[in-house]
């Protein structure tokens, strides 16, 4: 899975998108009040093909009360529609000064996964996003409300009370990922010697016992369900259920059954043992994993549950890919 782009992330700002239905025989597209072109976002002049950075021209400062959205060069694909994951290009400008700010190289591989989700990403980006087809060019003008506020952005240079203008290429929408399961499901392993044992009950929720003995110095990894469902990757968004003990003390630290629902977690935002718990295995499976200090939370430990010597036990239910 690609990664979001980190200037769009803003979470809970939730705004209804403007209406404006367009005829198409998409029956996605069809039903989609996508957000309407403006003055000012029709004044954007944008050159160039499909999938090559664009020249464009802005007549700056813009100035709009709410997001404008017109296509520039028209599509004929798949429709995005809110819930969708879309792999873009994109440059982005300030609407004050016309400069861009950052872009994608515009290689297959270089492009961007947004979620057209505004509870995630900046209000404007998923109003120019929202209703957009496969093949298509889109610019959105989109003023401070729908952006980055009265704040800005120093990172970006954006200064506060600044439009911004988005150009974006729609290369492709992801298909959708399969429903989570309850609990894994995959085939029972033999256990292995040496490991904690786990007994679950009826909801698939585990009770761990740790050995009276010391922890292992290096890594210890064993597949206690089989599964058959997709291979986690390195990168992707994965749904698990989890249950954290320290093998010290044998407290647990952490644990998604408590809180009654699973947690998505990216394999690359983890502790070094958790990635190593994930990635290569299959959905549907159930593992257990025991991390030494230095593939955990290191020499500074994760207070108060966790010391900088502790080993740390997880056993982790694989769930889904979002």
């Amino acid at each position: 899975m690609r990664t979001a782009a980190s200037f769009v992330l803003v979470a809970g700002l939730v705004a209804s998108l403007a209406a404006c239905s367009t005829p198409t025989t998409d029956p996605a597209a069809a039903s989609c009040d996508a957000t309407p072109a403006g003055s000012v976002s029709n004044a954007v002049k944008v050159t160039g093909d499909f999938g090559s950075k664009p020249e464009v021209t802005i007549n700056f400062p813009t100035s709009v009360e709410d997001t404008e959205r017109t296509v520039a060069i028209e599509g004929d694909g798949a429709t995005a529609v809110t819930g969708d994951v879309v792999n873009v290009n994109f440059t982005l400008y300030s609407g004050e000064t016309g400069e861009e700010l950052t872009t994608t190289d515009y290689t297959e591989e270089g492009t961007t996964a947004f979620p057209v989700d505004d509870t995630q990403f900046l209000v404007g980006i998923v109003k120019t996003l929202d209703c957009s087809a496969v093949g298509s060019r889109v610019v959105g003008v989109i003023p401070p409300a729908d952006s980055f506020g009265e704040a800005g952005s120093e990172d970006l240079g954006v200064a506060p009370g600044d439009d911004i203008v988005f150009v974006v290429d729609l290369v492709s929408i992801d298909p959708p990922a399969a429903p989570a399961l309850p609990k894994a499901d995959g085939v029972e392993q033999p256990a292995e010697d040496g490991f904690p044992t786990v007994v679950l009950d009826d909801t698939g929720r585990p009770t761990i016992t740790i050995p009276d003995a010391a922890p292992p110095t290096d890594l210890r990894l064993a597949v206690l369900k089989l599964g058959d469902g997709t291979t986690v990757q390195s990168g992707d968004d994965v749904v698990v259920h989890y249950e954290g003990v320290n093998w010290n003390t044998g407290v647990i630290f952490d644990e998604s059954w408590a809180r009654g629902e699973p947690a998505t977690f990216n394999t690359n935002a983890v502790i070094a043992g958790f990635t190593a718990a994930l990635v290569g295995q299959n959905v549907g499976s159930q593992v257990i994993v025991v991390i030494p200090p230095d593939q955990g939370y290191g020499e500074a430990g994760s207070p108060p549950d966790i010391g900088g010597t502790d080993t740390l036990v997880f056993v982790v239910d694989i769930l889904g890919i979002a």
